[in-house]
């Protein structure tokens, strides 16, 4: 049996979000069991259905405005962010979910569950529609501003991993995001990682992707440093958005438009379903011991759900064993 820890108390929604998504991946999967950390006296109340969902009781949480994360992670270990990552120290359960704030999860994850020993950096990974129907990795997405050619090709490693054993792509390509195509674009650590990830043996990299195709994406995997993978990743969900409120007041402008719009409606809401992020869950936290998974801020219960479907789908493939399997060991660095 499968345990998920999950941090009841994070997020802007809290347990109404949380124990509904609990109780969706319990309908879910017959072989998980779910331990809510979070305050008992809410969580009963919305807990129709309790059937392997057990509760460890605390009233603490982390603030979402929360501007000091180290300083938070080390002084509120009660929290139920903190007792969730420390049940994943301990092996009390396999993996955790939480919505609460990124920084706070990030420095959870690393302080407290630790980080792989071969990976020098840890980064934050969503998954991505794309046109084909076919998701995409990009990362890091803000968990590090500042990034070395080597951190580049460990996250390229861990994600061409994931890609195989999550996703089920049979041979995941990688590509690093950058402002053109060419090799001699972007800035000097562009440069320089570029031909690093060039050289990389046990990955199939292939050049520059452009901002402009991450919705048409060229490569199964895009890395970057935290800052611009989260800028590009904020500009395509702010985009999408947008797009769909012009739609709806385009719909809405003219009857021809509303008739259309009853022609057109199935099909409207099979593109929208593409494009929700509720549908994917939330965003890996590669390089750690255990499998995370951050749940977007303002996750409903049904998002939540997906995001514990998610957490599930990384511990049955075995996701942290085969990473570990996927990098060079000490003895093969020393012989080469």
């Amino acid at each position: 049996m499968i345990k998920i820890g999950v941090d009841a108390n994070g997020g802007d929604k809290g347990v109404e979000a949380t124990v509904p998504g609990a109780m969706r991946a319990i309908s879910m999967f017959k072989d998980i069991e779910i331990v809510l950390f979070g305050d008992e006296n809410k969580i009963k109340p919305l807990l129709t259905k309790s059937e392997r969902i057990s509760i460890v009781h605390t009233t603490e949480t982390m603030d979402m405005g929360e501007k000091d994360p180290i300083r938070a992670v080390r002084n509120n270990k009660n929290s139920s962010l903190c007792m969730a990552m420390y049940a994943a120290k301990n092996g009390e359960v396999d993996a955790v979910v939480t919505s609460g704030p990124t920084q706070c999860v990030v420095m959870a994850a690393h302080l407290i569950i630790r980080r792989l020993k071969e990976m020098e950096r840890v980064a934050l990974c969503p998954i991505l529609p794309n046109f084909d129907g076919q998701p995409r990795l990009l990362l890091d997405v803000g968990a590090n501003v500042e990034l070395k050619p080597e951190h580049l090709g460990q996250f390229a490693v861990f994600a061409t991993v994931a890609a195989k054993e999550v996703l089920g792509i049979k041979d995941p390509t990688v590509g690093m995001l950058n402002i053109g195509s060419e090799p001699g674009k972007g800035r000097e650590f562009d440069k320089e990682s570029y031909y690093y990830l060039k050289d990389l043996p046990n990955i199939k990299f292939c050049g520059n992707v452009e901002p402009d195709e991450l919705c048409n994406c060229p490569t199964n995997i895009v890395v970057s440093d935290g800052y611009s993978g989260n800028i590009a990743m904020k500009s395509l969900e702010g985009t999408a958005k947008n797009m769909a409120r012009m739609l709806k007041q385009e719909i809405k402008a003219s009857l021809g438009g509303k008739i259309g719009y009853l022609f057109m409606k199935k099909n409207l809401k099979r593109f929208a379903k593409r494009m929700d992020t509720k549908e994917v869950g939330g965003a890996m936290i590669f390089g750690i011991g255990k499998p995370v998974v951050k749940a977007h801020g303002n996750s409903d219960g049904y998002a939540f759900g997906s995001a514990i479907k998610q957490v599930v789908q990384m511990v049955k493939a075995d996701l942290i064993n085969k990473v570990v399997m996927a990098f060079p060991k000490e003895e093969e660095n020393k012989n080469e």
